[in-house]
């Protein structure tokens, strides 16, 4: 036990990820995947979530404060690291949709380096998506994505 730790308690202890966080966190992990945040994909991610009924009722502040915390944690522990809290989080019911958003992202520049399609493959088993779901996915994005 640390000499403040019976004053400070729980001061500054970092909160768990919930539900929103967790979507977000898997598209913020996987935008900066390469090493960078390209502002297309930020636009895109925002976008993405902005469409969200996850995302409808909740106040700007509280959305850009969610961001600033991912964000945080992104800088401080690397993109894998919030990939693993993060996947941790999100609902069953939109593993899928994560799943199939993150991959927009991966395909919206039109090239899929192998570290991306490992990324793709990690998710899939970090979300638990049924393989044979998972191709039906990637081949209608691919689709949506062409041109």
């Amino acid at each position: 036990m640390g000499m403040f730790d019976d004053i400070l308690g729980g001061f500054g202890t970092p909160q768990a990820f919930g539900p929103q966080e967790g979507f977000a966190g898997v598209l913020l992990a996987t935008a900066a995947h390469d090493g960078h945040l390209a502002d297309e994909e930020m636009a895109s991610m925002f976008n993405t979530l902005g469409r969200m009924k996850l995302y409808q009722h909740m106040p700007e502040q509280r959305f850009k404060s969610m961001i600033d915390r991912l964000v945080g944690v992104l800088k401080r522990n690397g993109p894998e690291e919030l990939m693993r809290q993060s996947v941790a989080v999100v609902p069953p019911e939109l593993r899928e949709t994560c799943f199939a958003s993150a991959t927009d992202l991966i395909l919206a520049d039109g090239v899929v380096e192998q570290n991306e399609r490992d990324l793709m493959q990690q998710l899939m088993i970090s979300l638990q998506i049924d393989s044979t779901r998972a191709k039906t996915i990637v081949q209608v994005l691919v689709i949506k994505n062409k041109g």
